[in-house]
């Protein structure tokens, strides 16, 4: 990017990409070596996005943690040891970038590290109670240690309606509420009891407020269904059915190469208010929207680069985005497409592409960009007109 002329991107174009702590800090701990051929190869990327009119948005944590610290001392289990190791690799961070870079995310989807990481046990470091899995892990209580948008399955039970706010809290508030209320939604103390680690007055003082924006990571929707009697030790959820059909057998959007992934515009508008009216209407950024295409690994080349769904779908979530702005009063102020090129998709590889740029793996890494990306300018464009 660093040779990509200023005169063909807006002024305010926002470039998202998270630091890689082994790449800085290769066995991650507040005594281990600094990598500095790792360090100025980020102060390098840096100076090339501003050199090409880009603002930088860096995240620091977006899973990656160092094998030698899960070693040492259970990585993200360990309170104590965790945070200072995690704060001495941010000073390094922020004094290597200075004042290049003004926007920061601490921690992509804690959910999923949490969860998926200590619960599930599908993503690093793999910790479950299914021992056909992991020799290691509680689920039931290891990712409360670490610590979707959602329509009713049935609209006219209050128990589902009830259950889709639940859900929130449980995958979203568990983490904003802390921040914007100093304490954990009463849904989670309820279910959890004392699962849930204790604050102390030092550390409420420390997270509640600490934010200057909301972060959102948006995709798609799920239907939500009550369940009755008492939860499971290792939900995670809620008590709660998460559906891809409602009563009626409606699926919530059309389908995807991604099984999770089927997309649902209003659920992204209706997102947008619920958290807006929860937390007194903060600024949100959102820093992932997009979606994969059911096959679109196999199909021809030129097939693949005229992607009209995904097309679609940028035109559908953008302006249920510029709805929330303008109806609901939702105050947007940064949208990041999910993503820039095809790329690895975590669990699903590169068998799943989400990129506005067609990546030719097996040719040199070869770059075209699809529809879409020509496409979600003129969107913009659109709206930022009739704004």
């Amino acid at each position: 990017m660093g040779s990509t002329s200023t005169s063909t991107l807006p002024p305010d174009f926002l470039w998202g990409f998270a630091t890689a702590r082994s790449r800085i800090i290769p066995l991650g701990g507040r005594n281990d070596p600094i990598n500095e051929k790792g360090l100025q190869y980020y102060i390098k990327f840096v100076d090339d996005l501003h050199a090409a009119g880009i603002t930088p948005l860096v995240t620091l944590f977006h899973w990656d943690l160092p094998d030698e610290l899960d070693k040492r001392y259970g990585g993200l289990l360990n309170k104590e040891e965790f945070v200072a190791d995690f704060a001495h690799y941010a000073r390094i961070v922020f004094k290597a970038f200075g004042s290049k870079v003004k926007h920061w995310i601490t921690f992509n989807e804690p959910w999923c590290s949490s969860v998926l990481g200590y619960n599930v046990g599908q993503f690093a470091p793999g910790r479950t109670s299914d021992r056909s899995k992991s020799p290691v892990g509680d689920s039931s209580r290891e990712c409360w240690i670490v610590g979707h948008s959602l329509l009713p399955w049935d609209p006219e039970n209050p128990a589902d309606v009830e259950a889709c706010d639940r859900k929130i809290e449980f995958a979203i508030s568990w983490f904003a509420d802390p921040i914007y209320h100093g304490k954990y939604p009463d849904s989670m103390v309820k279910q959890l009891g004392d699962r849930l680690p204790k604050w102390t007055p030092e550390d409420i003082a420390l997270v509640h407020g600490s934010n200057d924006f909301y972060g959102m990571n948006h995709y798609c929707a799920n239907f939500i269904k009550a369940k009755t009697g008492e939860a499971d030790p290792n939900d995670t959820a809620g008590n709660l059915e998460i559906l891809l059909q409602n009563r009626k057998g409606e699926w919530v959007g059309p389908e995807t190469q991604s099984p999770w992934l089927r997309p649902s515009a209003i659920g992204f508008r209706k997102l947008l208010k619920w958290l807006s009216e929860r937390y007194n209407y903060p600024k949100i950024y959102v820093t992932e929207n997009g979606t994969s295409l059911k096959g679109e690994n196999d199909l021809p080349l030129e097939q693949l680069l005229q992607d009209d769904f995904r097309t679609q779908y940028f035109r559908d979530y953008i302006g249920a985005m510029a709805d929330a702005y303008t109806l609901d009063g939702v105050n947007v102020r940064a949208y990041m497409a999910w993503s820039l090129m095809d790329n690895f998709e975590w669990a699903e590889g590169y068998e799943t592409r989400f990129g506005v740029t067609y990546v030719d793996y097996e040719n040199n890494q070869k770059r075209i960009p699809k529809q879409s990306a020509k496409a979600i300018g003129e969107i913009f464009d659109q709206y930022i007109e009739k704004a």
